[in-house]
C-alpha cells in the first residue's frame, strides 16, 4: 500500500464554501511490501501500473486455474454479508467492487505486517468468486493472529474516477478492526506516518460478556449530554489511573460524570483514524502536531485501536472489548453513549491523498465526483462521501446498525450532517429508485428534500429507535438548522441557540426576543412536526472557545496551531469582560465567573436538550485557542487537579443546576410551553420589554414539583430592582443568584449558613422585590408563608 512519509505538509477541515479540493499532500512513497506466498498455480493478471503504460491493453487477461493454498481450504463463499464473517468453522470474505476486473485476498500475520510482508495471497476466480459486483471467498484454517487486506486491479484512470492499482493492499470498508501502529502518536522506526494497515480476521474467541446489558432508552427530553474526547479525558497525569487516555480510563472515571448529573456522553470520533496524518514539529509548543480530534476516518466499523490499553500488541479484539466495557459501565450508571460519526468524508483526501481503502476499492462509488473525476469538497477536507449512492447508503446503514447491535451504543451525532442531504454523483431516478422519471436529473451535490440515506436511517427498524443528531451544516455553505430532513425523529445541534445566547448574555442589544425563543426550545425553528427536544442546546463545544475562554478572550489565539492564526472561527460572540487574557484584575475575574454561571443557567433553564463540553464544569482553558484539533497536550487534556480545586466552586454550581433541572417537571417539556404554564415579565410582572435596547428577560413557569419557578436575566451594565409576581399565601425565595460568591450563588437546604443568607434578602422579599446586579441571573422558588 502507498505510504506517506512524515512531513510538515498537512490539511484539515476548513469551513469554507469550496467546490473542488486543492489541498497539497505530503509526498507519497511505496513501501517494499514483499510477496512471500504467491503460488505459481494461482491466476496472474496484468497490473494497473503495466496497463497505464500499455495503451493497447484495455482488458485484464486472467488465466483460470484452481484456487490453491497450503494454509487454508478454499471454497466459493457467499456475496453476503459484506466483510469478514465467521461461519461453519471458517470465515467468509465479501467485498463490493463494481469496476474492478480482478481481486486478490492477502493474508498477513501480525509479525509479517511489522516486516511489510504478505503471508499468503489468493487471487480470486471471477467465475467462482464473483456474484454481480461482489467478490467473495470462504476460507478454513488457522486464523490466529492473522490479518487480511485486498488487492484490486482495473483501470487506473482518475479522469474517469478509477484508481485501481494492484500494488496497493487495501482495507476492507467493512473491517471490524484495523491494525497499524501500537502507540498513539508514536512514529515507526522508518519514520513512516502511513505504515501498511491490515484488517482483523474475526474469530469466535472474541465473545464478550455483556452481563445482561441493554440499551437504556432514556427519553431524549430528559438528557443532559456531555461532549468528550476519549484520550483527552484521562491523558493528563492528574487522572492518576493505570491506563490514561483509553476507553478503560474513561470507564474508570465515569463516577465523575455521575456526580455531575450527566446521563449521556457524546464521544468525539472513536472510529479508526491516523493521528499522524499531518505530523510535524510544533516550534511554539515544543511537541508535534497530530490529528488529535480524529475527524478523518479510516475505518467506520473499527474502533480506534490506539485508544485501548493493550493496543494491537494484544490484538485488536481487546480494543473492541474495551469499548464494549466502556458502554456497559456507562449503562450501569444510567449514562447513555452517543458516537460522533464522520460519514461525510474519509482520510483519503483528494487525488493527491493516500490510497488505503475506499479509493482503491471503488472510488467512483464511494466519493462524490465531477464529470472529469475531480473530488467535490463539501467537507472542506479534500473529498465528500457519496452518501446517497445506493451502495454507500447501505454501507452507512450497515455501519450504524453494527454499532447499535454489536457495540450497544445509544445513538449518533452526524458531523457535517447536511452532506447526507446532497445528491450523489451521477444522480438520477434510476440510480436511486430503480426507475427513470423525466426531469429528475440533478447536479451532483444539490440538496434534496427527501434524501434516500436519511430516509433509510429514519425508517430502519433498529436505527429509528436510537438518538439521531445532525450537525445541520457543511463546509460548502449549506446551513439547515431548523430545516434538516427529520422524519419527526432527528435532532439538531442548535447553532443558532449558541450564537443568540452568547450575544444576549454579553449584553448585545437586539437579542431579548431571540433569547426568549431559545428559552422556549426554539419554536421558531422546530414548531410544526417537531418537539423542543429536537434542539440540542449548547453554548460551547469542541470546535470553538471553552466556556472559560469565552469570557476571557475577545480574539482567538491560535498561533500554536502553526497556521499564523488563520485557522479557527473569527466570529466567536465572546467578551473578555474588560481585559484580554488570563492576567486580569480581581474585579474582571469576578465578572468572568459570574458570566460563566449566567451561561450555565441559560443552558439549564431552556427547553430542549442541554449539552456541555468536557472541562467546562471546572473552567478549563485552552489559552484562547478555539481550534485545538492538532494538540496532544494540556490544551486538550481534562485537568483533574483543576477539577478538584473547583469542586466547591463552579463544579458545585454546575452539579446543583443539573440536579435542579432534573427535579423540575417544567424544564424538560415534551411540547413547547404555552401561556397556560409560561408567563413573561419585565421589571414589573407581566410587562416584558422586547424593545431593541432591552437587556432584561424574565419568566415564571408553573411546575408540578416546585409549584412555580421565577427566572430572570439582567445583562445590562447597570443594576436593577425587580418587582416579582404576587402569589398570595406564598413568598419568593432565592435559589440561584449568580452575582453572589460561592457557595451563596446556589442556596441549598443543607447550606450551613443558609439562614444568615436568607436574612439578607428578607426586606426585599417582604416587599415582593429583588435587587439584581449587572450581568446576573436569578432563579427564585415559591415557599408558603406559614412554612417560615
Amino acid at each position: 500500500m502507498d505510504a506517506i512519509k512524515c512531513s510538515s505538509s498537512f490539511f484539515h477541515r476548513t469551513k469554507l464554501n469550496i467546490l473542488f479540493s486543492n489541498h497539497t499532500f505530503p509526498k507519497i512513497t511505496t513501501p517494499n511490501f514483499k510477496r512471500l506466498s504467491r503460488r505459481a498455480s494461482q491466476p496472474l493478471s496484468i497490473s494497473a501500473k503495466e496497463r497505464r503504460t500499455t495503451t493497447e491493453a484495455e482488458n485484464v487477461v486472467v488465466v483460470e486455474k484452481p484456487l490453491k493454498s497450503e494454509r487454508f481450504l478454499i471454497s466459493d463463499g457467499l456475496p453476503s454479508p459484506f466483510g469478514a464473517t465467521v461461519k461453519d468453522d471458517g470465515v467468509n470474505f465479501s467485498v463490493y467492487s463494481s469496476n474492478s476486473v480482478s481481486a486478490t485476498i492477502c493474508l498477513i500475520s501480525l509479525s509479517d505486517l511489522r516486516l511489510n510482508k504478505v503471508t499468503e495471497e489468493i487471487q480470486l476466480d471471477p467465475s467462482r468468486n464473483r456474484t454481480g459486483h461482489v467478490w467473495h471467498v470462504f476460507l478454513k484454517g488457522d486464523f490466529k493472529d492473522m490479518l487480511y487486506g485486498y488487492r484490486f486491479d482495473g483501470n487506473f484512470s482518475p479522469e474517469e474516477g478509477n484508481y485501481f492499482d494492484s500494488s496497493n493492499i487495501l482495507l476492507d470498508p467493512y473491517a471490524k478492526a484495523i491494525i497499524s501502529r501500537d502507540e498513539f502518536g508514536v512514529v515507526g522506526a522508518d519514520g513512516n506516518c502511513w505504515p501498511q494497515m491490515a484488517c482483523m480476521v474475526p474469530t469466535l474467541d472474541e465473545e464478550f460478556d455483556w452481563e445482561g446489558d441493554m440499551h437504556l432508552k432514556l427519553s431524549q427530553k430528559d438528557l443532559v449530554i456531555y461532549e468528550m474526547h476519549v484520550r483527552g479525558f484521562t491523558r493528563h497525569e492528574s487522572s492518576k489511573i493505570e491506563f490514561p487516555g483509553t476507553y478503560q480510563g474513561v470507564a474508570e472515571k465515569l463516577d465523575h460524570l455521575q456526580e455531575l448529573g450527566i446521563n449521556c456522553i457524546e464521544l468525539m470520533p472513536c472510529h479508526e483514524f491516523n493521528e499522524l496524518e499531518y505530523y510535524s514539529y510544533n516550534t511554539i509548543m515544543g511537541d508535534h502536531r497530530v490529528n488529535f480530534w480524529g475527524y478523518s476516518t479510516i475505518g467506520f466499523f473499527s474502533p480506534m485501536i490506539r485508544y485501548s490499553s493493550a493496543s494491537s500488541r494484544n490484538f485488536a479484539g481487546r480494543a473492541i472489548n474495551e469499548f464494549k466495557t466502556l458502554v456497559k459501565e456507562a449503562h450501569k450508571r444510567g449514562i447513555e453513549v452517543i458516537m460522533d460519526v464522520v460519514l461525510n468524508h474519509t482520510a483519503e483526501g483528494n487525488e493527491k491523498g493516500p490510497i488505503f481503502s475506499f479509493r482503491g476499492v471503488d472510488n467512483s462509488v464511494y466519493y462524490m465526483l465531477a464529470p472529469k473525476g475531480e473530488f467535490y469538497n463539501y467537507s472542506g477536507c479534500g473529498n465528500t462521501f457519496n452518501c446517497n449512492h445506493p451502495v454507500v447508503r447501505q454501507f452507512i446503514v450497515d455501519c450504524l446498525r453494527y454499532w447499535v447491535t454489536e457495540m450497544h451504543v445509544d445513538g449518533f451525532r452526524f458531523d457535517l450532517g447536511s452532506i447526507m442531504s446532497r445528491s450523489s454523483s451521477l444522480w438520477d431516478a434510476a440510480n436511486v429508485y430503480g426507475a427513470d422519471v423525466e426531469g429528475d436529473l440533478l447536479t451532483t451535490g444539490t440538496p434534496i428534500s427527501c434524501p434516500p440515506v436519511i430516509d433509510m436511517i429514519s425508517n430502519d427498524p433498529i436505527l429509528r429507535g436510537v438518538k439521531l443528531i445532525a450537525e445541520a451544516w457543511d463546509a460548502g455553505g449549506l446551513y439547515q438548522v431548523g430545516m434538516f430532513p427529520h422524519w419527526g425523529i432527528w435532532s439538531e445541534w442548535n447553532g443558532k441557540f449558541r450564537d443568540v445566547v452568547r450575544q444576549f448574555i454579553k449584553g448585545t442589544d437586539g437579542f431579548s426576543g431571540a433569547f426568549a425563543e431559545c428559552l422556549c426550545g426554539s419554536p421558531n425553528l422546530y414548531q410544526g412536526g417537531r418537539k423542543p427536544w429536537h434542539s440540542i442546546n449548547f453554548v460551547c463545544a469542541h470546535d470553538g472557545f471553552t466556556l472559560a475562554d469565552l469570557v476571557t478572550y475577545n480574539n482567538k489565539t491560535n498561533l500554536a496551531n502553526g497556521e499564523e492564526n488563520n485557522d479557527g472561527e473569527n466570529h466567536n460572540c465572546s467578551w473578555n469582560c474588560g481585559e484580554e487574557g488570563d492576567f486580569a484584575s480581581i474585579s474582571v475575574k469576578r465578572l468572568r465567573k459570574r458570566q460563566m454561571r449566567n451561561f450555565f443557567v441559560s443552558l439549564m433553564v431552556s427547553q430542549g436538550v442541554p449539552m456541555i463540553y468536557m472541562g467546562d464544569e471546572y473552567g478549563h482553558t485552552k489559552g484562547g485557542n478555539n481550534n485545538t484539533y492538532c494538540h496532544d497536550n494540556y490544551l486538550n487534556y481534562f485537568r483533574w487537579d483543576k477539577k478538584e480545586e473547583a469542586h466547591s466552586d463552579f463544579f458545585r454550581f454546575c452539579g446543583l443546576l443539573i440536579k435542579f433541572r432534573d427535579e423540575c417537571e417544567s424544564l424538560g417539556l415534551n411540547d413547547f410551553p404555552t401561556s397556560e404554564r409560561l408567563q413573561w415579565h419585565g421589571l414589573a410582572p407581566g410587562m416584558p420589554d422586547w424593545s431593541e435596547t432591552s437587556r432584561f428577560v424574565a419568566f415564571s413557569l408553573v411546575d408540578s414539583v416546585k409549584k412555580e419557578i421565577y427566572v430572570a436575566f439582567n445583562t445590562s451594565h447597570l443594576a436593577t430592582l425587580v418587582t416579582l409576581p404576587d402569589r398570595p399565601g406564598y413568598r419568593w425565595e432565592p435559589f440561584v443568584d449568580t452575582s453572589k460568591p460561592s457557595p451563596f450563588d446556589c442556596i441549598t437546604p443543607d447550606l450551613p449558613e443558609r439562614e444568615t443568607a436568607m436574612k439578607q434578602y428578607k426586606h426585599f422579599l417582604d416587599a415582593n422585590m429583588y435587587p439584581m446586579l449587572s450581568y446576573s441571573s436569578i432563579i427564585l422558588l415559591l415557599s408558603r408563608i406559614d412554612d417560615r
